[in-house]
């Protein structure tokens, strides 16, 4: 297993990519794909038409949004946590994803840089 920590700077104020992120419809529109997303713990979520599922631990509006994603197989749970900061750019994203195993160790980093905040990044620009 494996941890992985990144920092992205949006260009967006924080309550803007807390909406993208936790908004069915604003997550269609960015990622293109079918989304299932409610901004409510202990709902389950589905990105990417299923590619990504979990289930929604933790909202702190504008703030802070905790996941648990899903790895057939997988026993340790794996956790994302986002935390959105105020910064002069727009806002500083802190991403930490825990308990990614080995073998999705890759694909899932640069999924986080070119599907996921890359493309967040582009809904706001």
């Amino acid at each position: 297993m494996k941890n992985l920590k990144r920092y992205y700077i949006l260009k967006a104020e924080p309550k803007d990519v807390y909406n993208a992120l936790t908004n069915q419809r604003m997550l269609e529109i960015w990622t293109g794909e079918e989304a299932q997303m409610e901004p409510v713990p202990n709902s389950e979520f589905s990105l990417w038409e299923g590619s990504i599922s979990g289930l929604n631990l933790e909202f702190e509006e504008n703030k802070k949004i905790v996941q648990q994603w899903y790895f057939e197989g997988q026993e340790d749970k794996s956790i994302v946590t986002i935390k959105l900061h105020p910064d002069k750019k727009g806002t500083s994203a802190q991403l930490e994803h825990t308990n990614i195993p080995d073998e999705a160790f890759e694909n899932i980093s640069e999924g986080w840089d070119e599907d996921y905040f890359g493309a967040l990044n582009e809904l706001f620009i």
